[in-house]
């Protein structure tokens, strides 16, 4: 499919130097027509979605100096800061030693803090 969808853009841009991401490029197996925002939907990740996600990682970043080192050691590994997967509070607990609970309670407060970290950034930028 992907040598018929460069076919495509290849005619295409002998006529015109606009497309549209919603134009018809081809077909499935069924016959339907297949537009390329189909095609990135399906066979990838939700673009807006991670930029969304870039974004907000970026913010964290930009306020984590806020946090103490375990709060901090917290955030990252549950929120997959790093280079790292998400993780459950129970891995985390059990990694520091600590009780889940105390986990949650530590995120909690890391949270808040990020909160009120973004509140006063976002007020700076807008007055």
């Amino acid at each position: 499919m992907g040598i018929e969808i460069l076919m495509h853009f290849r005619s295409l841009k002998k006529v015109s130097k606009d497309i549209s991401i919603y134009e018809p490029i081809g077909a499935d197996k069924e016959g339907n027509e297949l537009s390329l925002m189909e095609i990135l939907k399906e066979d990838g990740p939700d673009i807006v979605e991670n930029l969304h996600l870039k974004m907000e990682k970026r913010h964290i970043y930009e306020s984590i100096h806020v946090l103490s080192e375990r709060e901090r050691e917290v955030v990252v590994a549950r929120f997959g800061l790093g280079e790292d997967e998400e993780r459950t509070q129970r891995e985390i607990a059990k990694d520091m030693g600590i009780s889940r609970s105390y986990v949650s309670r530590i995120e909690k407060r890391a949270l808040l803090k990020l909160f009120q970290a973004f509140y006063k950034r976002q007020k700076g930028e807008t007055q």
